[in-house]
């Protein structure tokens, strides 16, 4: 699996805008094969900061993702939103496990 979380700090007085465009591409995204999870977000300390964070099934579909109509759009538009330094940190994993539970579960673990 391959895991990416990308940090944009967003102009703003674009925000609006920004945030639609995001959501574009992430609902595209979601529906493409291989393609695990695909979320975009504010930060909650700064909500002109959005993160992404993507989960793939592989490399290839990394690579086919970035080959879309819609990512290209995206990439292509993005610069009109951004307000400084982009980062990206990838990581490939071998061994992914999900773990969920509820409240009284986490309490119960104290």
């Amino acid at each position: 699996m391959i895991i990416v979380q990308t940090s944009i700090p967003i102009d703003p007085e674009r925000r609006a805008e920004a945030l639609e465009m995001i959501r574009t591409v992430t609902e595209h995204s979601q529906k493409e094969d291989g393609v695990v999870n695909y979320w975009a977000t504010t930060d909650v300390q700064n909500p002109n900061l959005v993160r992404f964070f993507e989960q793939y099934e592989s490399v290839e579909v990394v690579e086919k993702h970035v080959e879309t109509d819609h990512y290209a759009r995206f990439n292509d538009e993005l610069a009109n939103y951004v307000d400084g330094e982009i980062e990206t940190i990838q990581a490939r994993v071998d061994d992914v496990e999900t773990a969920r539970f509820d409240i009284n579960e986490l309490l119960a673990q104290k």
